[in-house]
Formats: C-alpha cells, structure tokens, sequence
C-alpha cells in the first residue's frame, strides 16, 4: 500500500517564508537525504484558497512512498532536512500521513 507525507507550511499574520531558499536549497536536500526511499514528489506553492480568497498555506509539499516502511526510512535519515527548516521559515509546519487511495 502506497502512503504519502505531505508537509504544509501555513500562512500566518507574522509568519516568513523564503521560496528562493525552499526550492534552490531545501528541496535539494530532501532528496540527498531522503530521496532513496521517495517514490515521487510535488510541491505546490500557494497562490489562492479558492476565488479571491488567499492561499492559507506557503507550500504543501507531497512524497509518495512505495509502503509505510519506506516512509520510515526516509523519516531515520531527515534529521537534516528538518534542522535546515528555520532557515528558510519561522513557520511551524504541519504534517499529514496517508494511504494513498487513488
């Protein structure tokens, strides 16, 4: 069964976000550190919640694992990726696990 983890950066009042740092740096990390075990990747950047309303999140970025062992996998090795949030974000990120059910 494939599962997913999706990380969303929610946008708030005080919050910072540098996309130039996410994409050149951050996502470059992610797959040294955890690519192996990924199955697929996609980033959205948020650009609206709908019509002429704002995007409540920055990015929500998704990676397929092939089975949930994987995804453990990836997560022993992300010490990195994750120590490397505040340097793009003050934003605390929310993370959502799932079965991939089409």
């Amino acid at each position: 069964m494939s599962v997913s983890l999706q990380v969303l950066y929610p946008v708030s009042t005080d919050a910072t976000f540098d996309h130039d740092y996410y994409t050149a740096t951050h996502i470059p990390l992610v797959g040294e550190h955890m690519g192996a075990h990924i199955q697929s990747t996609s980033i959205s950047k948020g650009i609206a919640g709908g019509p002429d309303v704002p995007a409540g999140f920055y990015v929500v970025a998704t990676m397929v694992f092939a089975a949930m062992e994987n995804l453990q996998a990836a997560l022993e090795v992300a010490g990195p990726v994750l120590a490397d949030i505040p340097n793009f974000t003050n934003v605390a990120p929310q993370m959502l696990i799932g079965e991939i059910i089409s």
